[in-house]
């Protein structure tokens, strides 16, 4: 990268939002921007989580970008391996390698007032940028809990994400810490290989049946032939998850039949009462994000994994204590802790107009105007921002609609002409977040009785969209100038600050 190159769009991250992000920007027409990854190749979380058993829970032919249908899965849910593929084959589709800037993660970037544009820190160089857009993801920053005598542990520790394929775990003790999504996968992978697997569960997922199958080389050849196919799949698959969010956001009282077929599915695989209480939830299904898996359950009845029915408390060399005072001897500890999810550490590194961190400003929890902007941070956007997430469909929906605002955002600009920003209003910012909160109340995520990686410090759900990806689309379908103040750059000798001009609605 070239010293104090300047773009028209910086995008920050190369995972799904990253790339949709650019091959959007392409269709509009713009072409100046540059694509920052800190690592060196595409994928995101797809690339970071390569852990034995990884693989999507939402079904492959509606986790992909619409404008990119691919007829070549192989199976109804893929494999990591495969959506890391499907991402560079967009890469390589719509001609993004040149736009791409690998090993170049953000260390800082800063809003400059007098020049409205941002200036950007990176790992292999400074350049500036007129918009940036943050797709850095949810599901990037691996959090390990601080648990005391961590550094006494003379074994092998790792994060799911951040998995050590160097490292053998055959004939060892391991000890697993979690049951979210990875973990669920990863058990019955490693399993038959470990001599002995000690599970932590601080607390039971549901888990549901996955209905996984390899598609047929006649159905990919029938979607190869006939696109219209793999676009009617698509919105059946939508459609039966649109219908479903009622249940989430209104009505949490009818999922007592999905947790009654949950409960057969733990009755069926598990046949000791004891260990089927231990695995069975106290809390509505739904509340957490509903798990898919047929080889889970399975897994924990085997004779050489052991289930303790609660959370890591303590480490003492090779001794792990969990807070019921259980003990366990390993060898080796994989974390699968989750996310840095409701403390996105993009923020500590974005610096806004009046000088303080996103961080800072955001430090009584998440919130921006539909997902997107945050006020005091002109021209800088987030893709999977505050409150865009789903827990029972395609992030793909979501982000597709983001883009869309995008690229308004970006037809907004060109309308004003001339340097200019726009800068959320914070009124408009509280206004977007008093409607989402006050329709989260009712919704299962709220009161369903549990404490899930959805809701941050102060117990606010600054994650969840909590609605359908119709309403969704709708409200990021435009932007409405009303929400914002314009910004021009001063007229030289006239004014010392950039211009602020309110558009009336």
């Amino acid at each position: 990268m070239t010293e104090h190159e300047h773009v028209r769009v910086a995008v920050v991250g190369s995972g799904f939002g990253g790339l949709g992000a650019a091959v959007r920007l392409r269709r509009e027409g713009v072409t100046d921007f540059v694509v920052l990854e800190r690592a060196g190749s595409v994928g995101g979380t797809w690339r970071d989580n390569s852990y034995p058993g990884c693989a999507c829970d939402v079904p492959s032919h509606l986790y992909s970008f619409s404008f990119a249908p691919n007829p070549e899965w192989p199976r109804t849910f893929s494999g990591q391996d495969h959506i890391r593929a499907y991402l560079e084959h967009v890469t390589d589709l719509f001609g993004l390698r040149p736009h791409l800037r690998f090993d170049s993660e953000v260390k800082v970037m800063r809003w400059d007032a007098e020049k409205l544009h941002w200036e950007i820190e990176t790992a292999s160089g400074t350049l500036t940028a007129d918009l940036v857009v943050s797709a850095t993801g949810p599901l990037s920053d691996p959090k390990i809990p601080d648990v005391p005598g961590i550094d006494t542990f003379p074994g092998k520790i790792f994060h799911s994400a951040r998995w050590d394929h160097d490292y053998e775990l055959r004939g060892k003790r391991v000890a697993m810490i979690g049951t979210g999504a990875s973990a669920i996968q990863i058990v019955p992978a490693i399993q038959p290989e470990v001599e002995r697997l000690t599970l932590f569960q601080r607390t039971p997922p549901w888990v549901m049946p996955r209905m996984d199958r390899a598609i047929s080389g006649a159905e990919r050849w029938l979607h190869r032939q006939l696109p219209f196919i793999t676009k009617a799949r698509r919105g059946l698959l939508w459609g039966i998850r649109e219908l479903q969010v009622q249940a989430f956001t209104k009505r949490p009282e009818e999922l007592g039949l999905v947790e009654r077929l949950a409960k057969r599915n733990i009755a069926r695989a598990v046949k000791d009462p004891e260990l089927r209480a231990r695995l069975t939830p106290d809390y509505r299904i739904g509340c957490k994000r509903i798990l898919l898996s047929n080889t889970y359950y399975p897994a924990l009845t085997r004779p050489n994994v052991d289930v303790v029915a609660s959370g890591l408390a303590r480490i003492e060399g090779s001794t792990l204590v969990a807070a019921d005072g259980t003990t366990a001897e390993a060898d080796a500890i994989v974390f699968g802790t989750g996310f840095h999810v409701t403390d996105m550490p993009i923020a500590e590194r974005v610096v806004g107009a009046d000088g303080r961190t996103l961080a800072e400003t955001w430090k009584g929890g998440m919130q921006s105007l539909r997902g997107a902007t945050a006020a005091g941070f002109p021209n800088w956007m987030t893709i999977i921002g505050p409150n865009t997430g789903l827990g029972n469909s395609s992030m793909i929906l979501m982000i597709e609609s983001q883009l869309n605002y995008l690229a308004d955002f970006v037809r907004q600009l060109d309308v004003l002409g001339g340097r200019v920003a726009l800068d959320a209003r914070p009124g408009a910012v509280d206004a977007w977040n008093h409607r989402v909160q006050e329709r989260m109340r009712r919704t299962v995520w709220n009161t369903g009785g549990c404490n899930s990686w959805y809701l941050d410090a102060n117990g606010r759900n600054t994650t969840i969209w909590p609605g359908t990806t119709t309403e969704f689309r709708s409200a990021t379908r435009r932007v409405d100038l009303a929400e914002y103040e314009v910004l021009r750059a001063p007229i030289p000798g006239l004014s010392p600050a950039p211009e602020k001009t309110e558009v009336q609605a």
